[in-house]
């Protein structure tokens, strides 16, 4: 399995080198199309994801079994545990394949925002400050050793080939690459069926009424069904990125900024209960409520604002006392997600 597991990274290795560029020739055409109102293509980030992905190359350099820890044996020891046999050549099978893929995908990508313990990793994918191609491949090294692999076991339990399981989520993935950008408009019916452009600039955006949405894969189905999907609405600026904007073009701190934070966090702490909710918590938690989670940015939006919407300001990030409601101002929003960070204690010392 490990062979053919290298045989498909080389397969993800050479259309990846296509990526960087198509993503290069995105920021190209980009740069010709800026103007007034618009932002120049942000080549300095796009080196930045390079790097990023030069870190990867490092740890895939690693062996397997250091890297993967746990996953292939126990995808393997699931598949020997299976309740039934799923044929991967009937046209049945790999339907059946990718509802599956999709379905798991969706809570595997849902936890990746809701539990800080994956939301470590993910935010990788989330720092970069404009939504372009680049943000494609913009991914994390530590990935594949937070135990993400144990949403896609129980597909093996379910009768599919660890194989298959690989595969399907390569195409996935794979798919993924074309929507990671703001230059295709609004694709009609295609919204809330399959995951767009457009759905998945709305699950990008640092904007409280966008966040935590639209996990789909390649379908919207499952957003639909548990209640997270959100339309992009017209007339709305977007602000990409976390809520407290990367500013670094550091690729390894771009990589571990989170994983520093939780380390803070976890050397202050006399109980074990607020140990658990700092590693097992929503993104932003902090005990006896001092923490900024999704809802409590929409509530303090609220109280500012009025409605639970728009990009919150620096100063309420920063954990910094501000102007009254009545004084509050738009807040201009050209093209962050959550902070990276647990508090707001810890926001301000990073600000």
């Amino acid at each position: 399995m490990i062979e053919k597991l290298n045989v498909i990274q080389a397969m993800m290795a050479i259309l990846g080198a296509s990526a960087v560029a198509i993503t290069a020739l995105e920021g190209v055409l980009i740069g010709r199309r800026a103007g007034p109102g618009r932002e120049p293509y942000d080549w300095r980030a796009f080196w930045t994801t390079v790097r990023i992905n030069l870190w990867r190359v490092v740890v895939e350099a690693i062996p397997m079994g250091v890297v993967l820890g746990a996953s292939l044996p126990f995808g393997a020891w699931m598949y020997e545990q299976r309740l039934w046999t799923v044929p991967m050549d009937t046209w049945w099978g790999w339907v059946a394949m990718f509802f599956c893929t999709e379905f798991f995908y969706y809570w595997m990508h849902r936890a990746g925002h809701r539990i800080r313990w994956y939301w470590a990793s993910h935010q990788v994918h989330h720092s970069g400050n404009q939504y372009n191609l680049a943000a494609a491949f913009r991914q994390s090294i530590t990935g594949k050793v937070t135990g993400g692999f144990v949403f896609f076991a129980p597909q093996c339990l379910l009768g599919f080939s660890p194989d298959a399981v690989l595969i399907s989520y390569g195409l996935n993935l794979v798919y993924q690459f074309w929507i990671h950008t703001d230059m295709v408009p609004k694709l009609g019916w295609m919204e809330g069926v399959f995951n767009t452009p457009s759905a998945h600039r709305v699950h990008h955006a640092a904007n409280v009424e966008y966040l935590d949405c639209n996990y789909g894969g390649t379908i919207m189905l499952f957003d639909r069904l548990f209640g997270t999907y959100v339309e992009e609405k017209d007339g709305v600026p977007i602000r990409y990125g976390l809520v407290k904007s990367q500013t670094s073009n550091n690729a390894l701190w771009v990589l571990l900024a989170e994983w520093v934070a939780i380390g803070r966090d976890l050397l202050k702490v006399r109980n074990p209960l607020h140990a658990f909710g700092y590693l097992f918590g929503p993104p932003g938690w902090a005990p006896n409520g001092r923490g900024l989670t999704t809802e409590g940015l929409r509530e303090k939006m609220v109280e500012l604002t009025g409605q639970a919407a728009g990009v919150p300001p620096e100063w309420l990030i920063d954990g910094q006392p501000g102007p009254s409601a009545e004084m509050v101002a738009p807040v201009p929003t050209v093209q962050v997600r959550r902070h990276v960070g647990a508090d707001v204690e810890d926001a301000r010392m990073r600000a």
